[in-house]
């Protein structure tokens, strides 16, 4: 098994939710994004994203937009971030980490260096973005033979049939399933219908599920836990990092919070 089944093993015979954390590399700074991905992982976060900052990131709303143009402004690239993911990979060696990208800079990186490098730094998957199914296997038939796998996307309307099929031997990783249409930001409210969705695609495929776009409480990470194997937040991760002064102690304390370890 890899890193990632491994979680999924061990947070489900805990008997609750993995907790997904993703983070703008390089906002407000590379150093201070690998900071915070020590604090989330030492406090409560099982999986971290490592987000790869794009000129035109469709899926993102403003928060994420904004550390994205900021790490932009400060130069930063794939290949810095994956000598992040080697730092991070130095200090939590049982983490599962993932690149988060958009695929033309992977494509422009060039794949096989890509896998090659990233396998090297200790990541474990990747997710792009704007990868379809019908053309996964150009990306996906270069990172296994690295031993890495990627992470899929769900719409909020795609239907369970092809969902099924995005699933299909994907067992070696999780499906990203996004919980509203629109892009990514904080929401007060989940829409109604999610934990229900959620138990069908569970039901229905062999491969974990985390839920991601808007959560930010512990209410709505509960939520989804019920209903699914994990959750992701980015947006209120992001948020606290650019506006706190004291960025360690204020997301060590949103990790504890969201996670109930203060219940």
């Amino acid at each position: 098994m890899n890193r990632i089944q491994k979680l999924f093993a061990k947070t489900r015979a805990e008997g609750r939710g993995a907790f997904v954390a993703y983070l703008t590399m390089g906002a407000p700074t590379l150093e201070a994004s690998v900071a915070a991905g020590d604090t989330l992982l030492s406090n409560g976060a099982d999986i971290l994203e490592l987000g790869v900052p794009f000129s035109d990131p469709m899926a993102d709303g403003p928060v994420i937009r904004a550390a994205a143009r900021t790490a932009l402004e400060n130069g930063v690239n794939l290949a810095q971030i994956l000598k992040a993911v080697g730092q991070l990979r130095a200090k939590h060696p049982d983490a599962p980490l993932v690149v988060f990208s958009y695929y033309n800079i992977i494509y422009k990186y060039g794949l096989e260096r890509f896998a090659a490098d990233a396998a090297a730094a200790g990541a474990d998957a990747v997710l792009a973005v704007d990868v379809p199914l019908e053309d996964r296997e150009e990306i996906l038939d270069v990172l296994r033979p690295h031993g890495l796998t990627l992470v899929p996307l769900i719409a909020p309307t795609t239907g369970l049939d092809r969902i099924k099929e995005i699933a299909a031997g994907m067992e070696d990783s999780f499906l990203y399933v996004v919980t509203v249409k629109g892009t990514t930001g904080v929401r007060n409210e989940l829409p109604p219908d999610l934990a229900a969705r959620l138990s069908a695609i569970k039901a229905a495929v062999d491969v974990p599920i985390c839920a991601g776009f808007g959560v930010s409480t512990h209410a709505q990470a509960e939520m989804i836990s019920k209903a699914a194997d994990g959750y992701i937040i980015g947006s209120a991760l992001m948020r606290v990092l650019t506006d706190s002064s004291d960025p360690a102690a204020a997301l060590a304390a949103f990790a504890k919070e969201v996670t109930g370890a203060t219940k």
